[in-house]
């Protein structure tokens, strides 16, 4: 999901990035979806194209989407949007928690967003061959 996203918009901020969790998030969330690596965190970077604002409402129609997270709202297919109470309210990014089945899913995740392009394709500037070194034998 983080290379879709940085693939999508390559200038993005990435300063709220999250995966694998720390130490101290197992400790203190130890229910965490990132503690099995289905959880990602992605920051929210408006100006270089990543609005979750617009994500937490769009990724509610992804099935593969467990619960989402961001402003002091969390997302779940069974209870709707609601107050999130936890210690992060989650403003600087948004918290997608994956459905169990679909680690492997590599399907795009942002379809409204567009289709990647490639950056800066730098063609090989190969030079002609050199000139035989004529024999002074």
């Amino acid at each position: 999901m983080l290379r879709q996203a940085t693939a999508l918009r390559p200038k993005r901020k990435k300063a709220s990035d999250g995966l694998l969790p720390s130490a101290a998030h197992i400790k203190q969330s130890p229910n965490s979806d990132h503690n099995t690596g289905y959880a990602v965190d992605i920051t929210h970077d408006p100006e270089n194209g990543i609005n979750c604002v617009e994500m937490f409402i769009k990724l509610q129609e992804d099935e593969r989407v467990k619960y989402l997270i961001f402003q002091g709202k969390i997302w779940s297919q069974k209870n709707g949007v609601y107050a999130y109470t936890g210690s992060n309210p989650h403003n600087k990014h948004l918290h997608i928690s994956i459905r169990d089945g679909y680690g492997n899913d590599t399907s795009e995740w942002f379809p409204w967003i567009g289709k990647a392009k490639i950056i800066n394709k730098v063609k090989a500037n190969i030079p002609k061959p050199l000139p035989k070194k004529k024999d002074t034998k």
